[in-house]
């Protein structure tokens, strides 16, 4: 599942896409309708395993490593924002390879000023997330390298 674009490619056209919405009610209801598109994370794996933890909302992940290096992730809340905040994070990173995910930080969040408009909670909840995916590509780095 390798992508086209490079992880800067899609953070950039993510900013592009927030940026010509200059109304952050207007910005709220789209990041509430890119959680309402995110596929819906089967029953069976939202176990305390799978929870991020420092998220004030539910939040599970999974990931999987992928024959072509790449890692595909999985993710779900009980709160909506939260799911359009993920659906966000793993348009960025879904589909790279655990180097790409390692070098490239979450600019996005800042440069879309995402941080300045969500509760300290929900920041916290946001950096959990962005955490687990590279500590996901840490271990899925190192087990390649042992093998």
């Amino acid at each position: 599942m390798t992508n086209a674009l490079s992880i800067q490619d899609t953070q950039h056209q993510l900013i592009e896409e927030f940026l010509h919405i200059t109304d952050w009610d207007a910005r709220y209801a789209h990041i509430i309708e890119l959680g309402k598109a995110l596929p819906k994370l089967d029953d069976a794996l939202k176990t305390d395993d799978n929870i991020v933890r420092g998220c004030q909302s539910q939040v599970w992940m999974v990931s999987q490593y992928n024959d072509d290096n790449t890692i595909t992730f999985q993710a779900d809340s009980d709160a909506l924002i939260v799911r359009g905040l993920i659906a966000m994070i793993l348009r960025v990173y879904n589909g790279y390879t655990p180097d790409d995910i390692l070098a490239t930080p979450p600019e996005f969040l800042e440069k879309m000023e995402l941080g300045k408009h969500i509760s300290m909670t929900r920041s916290n909840g946001l950096a959990a997330m962005i955490k687990q995916i590279q500590f996901y590509a840490m271990a899925y780095k190192a087990k390649a390298a042992s093998s």
